[in-house]
């Protein structure tokens, strides 16, 4: 096993003998606070032990509360009357990812946080920033560096560069446009900040991203520098995570919502595309040749990319281009914490529920979508013969959801309850309850994880970027960049073969040929395999929709329940109909996030959002 939770833990070399302290003045700091002699940056050991705050600074999103609070898009909805980020953006109040105690996510938790033991106190907001001035003094300080070798500054140089950009990349897929800041900011002057347009500082983090992969390794294991730590260096920034955050930083540059607001056209920009399939295909090529540890996994080994059952593995190391450290595995087993969200109301669970329309982007084994005449979805029998992992990720009416014994009051709960017939189901659909939407989530929890089985020591950590998304970014690009599915960038694959490797591993069915031949059915066939290949991880499906500018219209704004009946002799659902439980409010300026009030009065050209 490579990867342990007791090993992984990003460790800090020097951090508190230096004094790295951190502070929410986070862009504007006396240099002592920083550093107090040239000792840190002198040698690799040293040099790397400051490095590694930047490590410590990413924020784990699933455990950063007890609570399903980074889900921001149309894939799930809370037990009414949550009061979560999530919530508040389903009200349209995207002022809630500022909010404190109940509200805090991994956006924003008030002041910047390195603690490496702690998952609640550190904000995406705070910390990048803070992260980004900690990238400049290092970079800043690199002449110091005398008692190294070339392999050495390489490797220094290179994550400095990485997490500059990486940082920025952040901000900006949230919040748009910001000032590049690529030195460190004079402590007591006054700071001029304007704000550049989105593909303005997508060119910037692109020379950052692009240098840091000529400059590091592929696997930290195979250099000199990496054998003091041989076996350990999963988690370590390689030229893998550089190339592909440079592929998804160009192709987010050329998708519709950020060339509309640098450029006035809301469509594809084809040359931002191309550089974008560049850098996917030569790290995918480095994948291909197995010269990185990061590959796919068979489908046998699907479910074990997203929580562990018992076992001590990081979950999903395998696909992981980019991670969080693990802090610390607070909820494992505890019913408090993010593994009880998802089961049912009635066995200790009662949180969150997916929603009925997200559901349906599971198409059927042969790869067709439900709404296709020729893939064989039957309404009468709608939970049969669909894709491989409609059965991995959803919950349905009659599901075992106990694995062991049980006392009479909880045996009656076995096998879950979601359909009209059952009046404690009925009170879960309009109370605090769960399964409000007939489905519940079980794709990063193992069935065990209910008050029956006594929530065991199993622990779930998700991917901020996982091969798949790698691939279908990759065909997107391609599609947009060269106008066909059937394209490629020079000297690789198709973006049809690109998409058909992460539908095919999983026994799912090859795109149809009539998708292919239309270039816009394609697309539409990439955004269902994206929804379904990444569902409920990170904030894909935020950042999509918006990308594409498809977050206003009606069919994603609706949040729903499918109400059914239970056939007594079947056990099919019968009566189906969808109900409608939540539709989002949505206006031009929800395509981004607003500033806090107190950051966009730093200087008159850090402005804020649009209609915030």
């Amino acid at each position: 096993m490579r990867k342990k939770l007791n090993i992984l833990r990003i460790a800090f070399i020097l951090v508190i003998s230096l004094g790295m302290t951190a502070c929410t003045e986070y862009l504007d700091k006396e240099p002592e606070a920083e550093i107090s002699s040239t000792e840190a940056f002198i040698n690799f050991t040293n040099f790397q032990g400051f490095t590694e705050e930047l490590y410590s600074l990413v924020p784990d999103f699933t455990s950063a509360v007890w609570a399903c609070n980074w889900l921001f898009g149309d894939e799930a909805l809370n037990s009414v009357g949550g009061i979560w980020v999530n919530d508040q953006f389903d009200k349209g109040n995207f002022w809630g990812w500022t909010g404190g105690s109940a509200w805090i996510s991994y956006l924003d938790a008030g002041s910047v946080s390195n603690n490496p033991e702690s998952t609640f106190d550190k904000g995406l907001w705070p910390n990048s920033w803070y992260a980004i001035r900690k990238a400049n003094v290092g970079l800043e300080n690199l002449e110091y560096l005398v008692d190294a070798t070339d392999e050495e500054r390489n490797l220094i140089e290179g994550q400095l560069l990485f997490f500059r950009a990486w940082y920025h990349f952040q901000l900006m897929m949230y919040w748009g446009g910001m000032p590049y800041v690529d030195h460190v900011l004079p402590s007591g002057e006054p700071v001029d900040l304007p704000r550049l347009t989105y593909q303005e500082c997508a060119e910037r983090a692109a020379q950052d991203f692009r240098t840091a992969a000529d400059l590091l390794p592929v696997d930290w294991d195979a250099t000199t520098a990496g054998q003091l730590t041989q076996g350990k260096n999963q988690l370590r920034i390689t030229k893998i995570m550089a190339l592909a955050y440079l592929g998804k930083n160009y192709l987010y540059a050329g998708s519709p919502l950020m060339n509309k607001v640098s450029t006035g056209s809301a469509t594809y920009d084809a040359e931002y595309c191309q550089q974008a399939a560049a850098a996917f295909a030569e790290m995918l090529q480095y994948i291909d040749s197995g010269e990185s540890f990061v590959q796919l996994v068979d489908s046998t080994q699907y479910q074990n990319l997203f929580f562990t059952d018992g076992g001590s593995e990081i979950p999903g190391w395998q696909e992981a281009v980019f991670m969080a450290p693990v802090y610390s595995s607070w909820f494992k087993g505890c019913p408090w914490g993010p593994s009880s969200i998802f089961c049912d109301a009635n066995i200790g669970g009662g949180y969150v529920s997916p929603n009925a329309r997200y559901v349906e982007n599971y198409g059927m084994a042969n790869g067709l979508p439900i709404d296709d005449p020729a893939s064989g979805y039957d309404p009468a029998d709608p939970w049969s013969n669909r894709d491989p992992r409609f059965y991995n990720d959803i919950v349905i009416d009659g599901e075992q959801v106990i694995a062991g014994s049980a006392p009479a009051d909880k045996e009656k709960y076995r096998y879950v309850h979601l359909h009209n017939f059952n009046n404690e189901t009925q009170l879960g659909k309009s109370s605090l309850k769960s399964g409000r939407t007939g489905y519940l989530i079980k794709k990063l929890t193992p069935m065990t994880a209910n008050d029956v089985d006594g929530f065991p020591n199993n622990y779930m950590h998700v991917a901020y970027m996982r091969l798949p998304d790698v691939y279908l970014m990759y065909a997107e690009a391609v599609l947009h960049g060269y106008g066909s599915a059937t394209a490629s960038h020079p000297g690789y694959i198709t973006a049809e073969e690109a998409f058909n490797v992460v539908r095919t591993r999983m026994g799912a069915g090859a795109i149809d040929s009539k998708f292919v031949a239309d270039m816009n059915l394609f697309m539409s066939e990439i955004i269902r395999e994206r929804a379904v290949e990444l569902a409920f991880e990170a904030n894909f499906r935020f950042h999509d929709l918006r990308r594409w500018m498809l977050a206003g219209e009606k069919k994603y704004l609706e949040k729903t329940a499918h109400d059914f009946d239970r056939d007594p002799n079947t056990g099919k659902p019968i009566n189906m109909k969808e109900r409608v439980l939540v539709t989002r409010p949505f206006e031009a300026k929800h395509y981004w996030l607003p500033l806090k009030i107190s950051d966009v009065t730093i200087s008159e050209s850090f402005q804020q959002n649009p209609g915030w």
